[in-house]
Parts: C-alpha cells; structure tokens; sequence
C-alpha cells in the first residue's frame, strides 16, 4: 500500500475538516505521472444505474470504482491529491460520509476535496458522482 510520500506538507488552518478527512491543502512535489479519473457514479458495467434512492450505497459504489481504476494504475486512495464528489442531495451524503471516509482511512489519505451540490447528474436516478486526480 503506497502512502502519501514523506515530503508531502499538509496543511490546515483550521481541524473542522478533520471529520471528514480532507486536508485543506497539501503541498507536494512534483508527480512523474498524472491519472485522472472521470467521474465515476453508482453503474454497473453496462450502465445501468444501481442503488436509486440510497445515496450510502451509490457513495460506496463509486469509490469502488475509483480504487479499481487507481489499482489498475498501481495506485491506491493514497495517491489522490484531489476528489470532488458531486451530489443531488448533500445531507444524504453527508450523512453517508463514512462509506467515504472508511476507505480513506483504510490508506491514511487526506486528499483535499470539494462536495458539490448539483441539480442532477447524467443518469437519472444519480445521487453521486466522483471525479479524482492522482499522482506519484
């Protein structure tokens, strides 16, 4: 399991967001190499929309999709230097931070990240959406 590199300098003027487990900004050297990682929603391998009406689930599912794409670029949550989750309902996903932050835990990553409230996603029946940048 990779881990953020020893130089990298997290910083946090503040510890609400701890909770949650971003940090506020971090500064990192420079990466050889760049993913980034289109957003990734609650679907099956056809396109199918899983998990309508339960925002937990469609967090968990995406964030599966996210690791399996970093692991197929041998990486892991570790290496995400930016998240921004999009979301058709913010206190459902607010209160379904943990399907989240359990996997953040799981690689000690704290990547900074934006939660977006948004009208409706490409696929009706949405909550969730993530994109992800990574970097080694």
């Amino acid at each position: 399991m990779s881990t953020p590199t020893p130089t990298t300098v997290r910083i946090n003027p503040s510890e609400w967001n701890a909770q949650f487990r971003f940090d506020h900004a971090q500064l990192r050297p420079a990466p050889r190499e760049v993913l980034t990682i289109a957003g990734q929603a609650s679907v099956d391998d056809d396109g199918t929309v899983l998990h309508e009406g339960d925002v937990g689930a469609q967090l968990s599912l995406a964030m599966h999709h996210i690791e399996e794409i970093l692991a197929t670029a041998d990486m892991t949550l570790a290496d995400v230097f930016m998240l921004t989750i999009y979301s058709t309902d913010i206190p459902g996903t607010l209160a379904a931070y943990e399907a989240l932050t359990e996997r953040l835990d799981a690689h000690g990553a704290t990547p900074p990240a934006a939660l977006i409230g948004v009208a409706a996603l490409a696929l009706p029946g949405l909550a969730i959406e993530i994109t992800a940048q990574a970097g080694r």
